[in-house]
């Protein structure tokens, strides 16, 4: 973090010292959350979270190297007191990035591919200079503070990847830090339930270009017919994205080897260069996409990015993460969040993996409920399910309740022997059935909301079989 004394917090908060408060103590290290991840020399938010208040943790954070504590009442320790803690953590965020005056700030949002996309630019952008990005999915109003406080003064790209659960939380977002270039990847069904239509979270995305001035730029993907309107809305330079013939950064000859993972052609008005990628599934070829048209938009050739591209990896857990047993099954871990877009995109890498001919695999989708999808849920579940079949997924269990048993019921009346599909209660159900059926050469998905719990599935399969 650029170093801010205690009187130098307080009055960017609008706070006040606490008493026995140096206010010459230097806080030098990020802002937390969480009193067992204080850094020696930071500062400790007393957040009050819906089950835990971070006042009852005040001492503990000081005792493990806490400089201070952001809180709204005295706690016995170095402390800055304000009105309300959240909102002193986005004033400090603001704060810092803008006495980091010589990095450019990369911002994007999506309902779905938004961390392994931010994952990809922030790897992209470390062969142009040093780059802070989002940890995993911190992308709401606690998560951006804990990420623009990680800044230091050499600091060239920060990169934050920001949600939207209600109508201008991004827009809240962009104020505490404006960002210079504004990336939307899709408009899916994500929180269909909040928004209530499709066209309501176009809505709520499309605050982040709104945001953008005159001499930014909005990176927008060109096969989304929502995220392409969005160039309406915004001032800045329009650059777009996708395998649409009219897309500036755009992949031709798109193809997929056995395991799933893709290749293509990175063409674009500066040249061409062929592109393999680590990651699985065809959809992160929109992923690639979207994340060379940012690095290019700030310098990187188009060789370096097919480069870079080839050797970026998946960085935060739980997604399409691929493992091998030694007994020979393979465990796909993407359990990590699902909505309909990102299950159909699994569901089609499973289906890749499982191959075709004499060498097919068996192929099992352990699948969870996708939550927040309002009216439209058990529809969405259904389609699902019927997909399953369609892709010829060996065997669908579907784990859950309502919405995953009509999951299954989707499976069963597209399939044509009813065996395609189960139902299970729970994660230890299905752990069950898998140690009993399962056989070398296998490859099983899991997928599901987070608040489902079903990695606890995957990280069972790891431990009976071992990896390679």
């Amino acid at each position: 973090m650029i170093a801010l004394t205690l009187a130098e917090v307080a009055a960017v908060t609008g706070g006040r010292l606490a008493e026995s408060t140096d206010p010459d103590t230097r806080v030098t290290a990020e802002l937390a959350i969480d009193s067992r991840k204080v850094q020696p020399g930071g500062l400790f938010a007393a957040f009050r979270g819906e089950h835990v208040d971070g006042h009852d943790y005040a001492e503990r954070a000081v005792a493990a190297g806490a400089a201070a504590v952001l809180a709204e009442r005295e706690v016995g320790v170095p402390a800055v007191l304000v009105e309300d803690v959240q909102t002193a953590m986005g004033k400090l965020a603001r704060a810092v990035t803008e006495r980091a005056d010589g990095a450019r700030l990369v911002a994007l949002t999506g309902s779905a591919g938004k961390t392994s996309t931010k994952d990809l630019i922030a790897q992209l952008l470390r062969r142009l200079g040093p780059t802070v990005a989002t940890e995993g999915s911190l992308n709401n109003e606690l998560g951006f503070p804990l990420t623009a406080t990680r800044v230091e003064l050499d600091t060239r790209y920060l990169v934050l990847e920001m949600g939207a659960r209600h109508k201008g939380d991004i827009a809240y977002l962009c104020d505490l830090a404006r960002p210079s270039i504004g990336l939307v990847l899709n408009v899916g069904s994500a929180h269909l339930g909040e928004f209530g239509s499709k066209e309501g979270i176009a809505q709520a995305k499309g605050e982040l270009v709104e945001s953008l001035s005159a001499d930014g730029t909005a990176v927008l993907n060109a096969d989304d017919p929502l995220v392409r309107a969005m160039a309406a809305r915004t001032r800045a330079k329009v650059v777009l994205f996708g395998e649409s013939r009219d897309a500036h950064v755009r992949a031709q000859d798109v193809r997929l080897d056995s395991t799933g993972r893709p290749s293509f052609t990175l063409t674009t008005p500066a040249g061409s260069a062929p592109v393999q990628l680590r990651l699985y599934g065809e959809h992160h070829v929109s992923n690639a996409l979207a994340a060379a048209a940012v690095a290019m938009e700030l310098g990187l050739s188009v060789d370096d990015t097919a480069a870079a591209l080839g050797e970026a990896g998946a960085l935060s857990r739980w997604r399409m993460e691929v493992v091998d047993r030694a007994d020979g099954v393979t465990v796909v871990n993407d359990a990590y969040n699902a909505n309909p877009e990102s299950m159909r995109a699994a569901l089609r890498a499973l289906a890749t993996m499982g191959g075709r001919g004499a060498e097919r695999r068996r192929t099992w989708a352990v699948l969870g409920e996708m939550r927040e999808l309002g009216e439209e849920s058990l529809d969405e579940h259904d389609a699902i399910g019927r997909l399953a079949v369609r892709l010829d997924v060996t065997k669908l269990v579907a784990v859950g309740g309502r919405e995953a048993a009509r999951m299954e019921l989707g499976a069963r009346n597209e399939g044509s022997w009813g065996e395609e599909s189960v139902l299970v209660s729970d994660a230890d159900a299905a752990v069950e059935l898998l140690r009993g059926q399962l056989r070398p050469g296998d490859v099983v998905l899991v997928k599901a909301s987070r608040s489902v719990g079903l990695e606890r599935v995957a990280q069972a399969l790891l431990a009976d079989g071992g990896a390679q």
